[in-house]
């Protein structure tokens, strides 16, 4: 008798504690299952609005498209005046009227890796739409265009790439431009490339004599040589080998807000508001040195702005 009832309990508690983890799993899975879809259906706007706040990647030297200048905390630039039109459309879209900026400064390295993981919401500065970027983030509809140049002293004899064989080249790492030519440096001769931080590092090489050029976007060129103490010692020479759109950075997938930013940015297009800001940026003195690029706008760029695209090409 004892050991009929002594077994029959132990069953019993079995199939109670059955019944329980049964009920503790479904509970579980109903628990995980609605957090696992939210977090993939959730997007940029929706992260926005939770948190009250956009976050915005800028770089610290992209001149004169985003780059600090008078003030540290805040920059400036072509890009960063294209950027806040953006953040006026999320305002308009999630009726926020107070919505909060806050400024993330990245580099050419780390870029796109701070927009895939959410870090940064939109990154406006200087970045090439190309297929293998394509692979990791969305671009808004372009709005520049550039040629891959060469920033040198007017008496180095540097005329073209074909120039630099057994010389010094300097370039920013993480640029499509270091591809480039680390890709083709034996072709041409190149005896070293160097790779610099930002585009601020790259000059500064070049200045102290550690390079005999620096290869770069032409227009990026035309902002570093705008800081020279003497900007007439140097010249932006050579062909350009690759032609390149720039756009802004997003989250990969996001529709929605992808659609928000391309609105904003064409937006500023068909008002011909984007003349100003282009004739503000490029053909009139800016800070930190009022310096004008006198930068005319190019037919490609102006193509973009009456036929918007995000393609690479």
């Amino acid at each position: 008798m004892t050991y009929q009832r002594t077994t029959l309990s132990v069953l019993c508690a079995s199939v109670l504690m059955l019944g329980l983890s049964a009920c503790s799993d479904n509970k579980k899975t109903a628990e995980q299952g609605p957090k696992s879809e939210a977090a993939s259906t959730s997007g940029t706007l929706d992260k926005i609005k939770q948190s009250g706040t956009i976050v915005l990647g800028h770089r610290d030297s992209s001149i004169p498209f985003s780059y600090i200048a008078d003030n540290p905390n805040q920059p400036v630039g072509y890009a960063h005046d294209l950027q806040m039109k953006v953040v006026e459309a999320v305002k308009q879209k999630l009726n926020m009227p107070d919505l909060k900026v806050r400024y993330n400064l990245v580099t050419s390295q780390n870029r796109i890796p701070l927009v895939s993981n959410g870090t940064v919401d939109i990154e406006c500065g200087s970045t090439t739409n190309n297929k293998e970027r394509q692979q990791q983030v969305d671009f808004s509809v372009g709005f520049f265009e550039v040629g891959s140049r060469l920033l040198t002293a007017k008496d180095s004899g540097v005329k073209d790439f074909a120039d630099l064989k057994g010389k010094k080249l300097v370039t920013t790492a993480g640029t499509t431009s270091e591809r480039y030519i680390r890709q083709h440096q034996q072709e041409l001769g190149i005896g070293e490339i160097i790779s610099a931080k930002d585009h601020a590092e790259s000059f500064l090489m070049l200045q102290n004599g550690r390079a005999a050029a620096f290869m770069m976007d032409d227009i990026l060129l035309a902002g570093e040589k705008s800081k020279a103490k003497d900007p007439n010692k140097w010249v932006i020479v050579g062909t350009a080998p690759i032609h390149e759109i720039y756009g802004c950075m997003l989250r990969k997938g996001d529709t929605q807000f992808k659609q928000v930013v391309d609105d904003a940015i064409k937006g500023a297009y068909s008002s011909g508001e984007i003349n100003e800001m282009y004739k503000k940026w490029f053909l009139s003195p800016i800070p930190p040195k009022n310096i004008n690029l006198d930068f005319t706008m190019s037919d490609q760029v102006k193509a973009l702005i009456s036929s918007p695209h995000d393609r690479d090409q």
